[in-house]
């Protein structure tokens, strides 16, 4: 990254109603709270083509609203083009990453994917980000408290190894 471009992350999960787009909010949030706004482009996308064009799960807004995040992005599928577009891919589950090393057409791109599970810090039981699709309101605050400790931990790391300056 140089200094006159972007850091880009994308968000991933099945069907880019819940999981994902709630991460890009709360990273836009957290960037935008540490003045970073022009420093970091955030987006999100699923695996599946499922919900393209949805606004996010309902459930998932109705949760996300009280802490501050209005989720308004559009679903879309994981291209091709995000790979060379993004400077980072976080799936929020196993199959997610499995889904994304496997559409990868080089070994860069493929490292470009990590586990969301892997910035986990607070929640010690939990290696993933699980899908509340099916759960009850409990797993949308489960989920958006997985992703608060989660996004936090990875920008950090973000900025240090970029050395991006606050």
């Amino acid at each position: 990254m140089n200094e006159s471009s972007k850091y880009s992350v994308l968000f991933v999960c099945l069907g880019n109603i819940c999981r994902s787009p709630a991460a890009q909010a709360v990273m836009q949030a957290m960037v935008d709270d540490r003045g970073l706004t022009e420093r970091f482009y955030i987006d999100s996308a699923g695996t599946g083509g499922y919900h393209i064009g949805d606004l996010p799960d309902k459930r998932m807004r109705v949760h996300a609203r009280p802490r501050g995040y209005e989720l308004t992005h559009r679903a879309r599928r994981v291209q091709s083009s995000d790979y060379e577009d993004f400077d980072l891919i976080v799936g929020m589950d196993a199959a997610n990453v499995s889904d994304l090393c496997r559409r990868a057409a080089t070994i860069e791109q493929e490292r470009k994917v990590v586990m969301m599970g892997d910035y986990i810090r607070q929640f010690p039981h939990y290696d993933y980000v699980p899908d509340p699709y099916y759960e009850g309101s409990e797993g949308f605050e489960l989920v958006l408290d997985l992703l608060e400790d989660a996004c936090d931990n990875l920008l950090d790391k973000i900025i240090k190894q970029n050395n991006i300056s606050q």
